[in-house]
């Protein structure tokens, strides 16, 4: 006795469900956590008196919303404005890097030395 196609395809159908049903059982066991609400980072406090700037983190924060948003496309078309605008300078706009100022400063010194090995 052989077995169908038809027979086939229902035990496939019938182990799909299964495994689906396994999937979403184990995922409602981990009790995934939703992601925290986002806030202005720390690091930007000093940067959070511009209100751009929130206003760019409050766009961020809406996700594909703020795609269609006229104050989120107001904010971006300034902070374009400002980026683009001749002479700007937005290196001086970020804060000092104090992270790697010990190897910026030795490789720097390295830089000034001769090639031949003499200081």
């Amino acid at each position: 006795m052989t077995i169908s196609a038809k027979t086939w395809a229902r035990i496939g159908a019938v182990a799909f469900i299964a495994f689906a049903a396994l999937v979403s059982a184990l995922s409602l066991r981990t009790g995934r956590q939703a992601p925290a609400p986002f806030a202005v980072p720390a690091a930007q406090d000093s940067a959070a008196a511009d209100p751009l700037v929130v206003e760019l983190y409050h766009c961020q924060a809406l996700g594909q919303a703020g795609a269609s948003d006229p104050d989120c496309l107001r904010a971006w078309a300034e902070n374009r404005r400002r980026f683009l605008a001749p002479g700007a300078l937005p290196e001086a706009k970020l804060p000092a890097p104090s992270m790697f100022a010990a190897a910026s400063s030795a490789a720097d010194q390295a830089e000034a030395r001769p090639m031949d090995g003499r200081p």
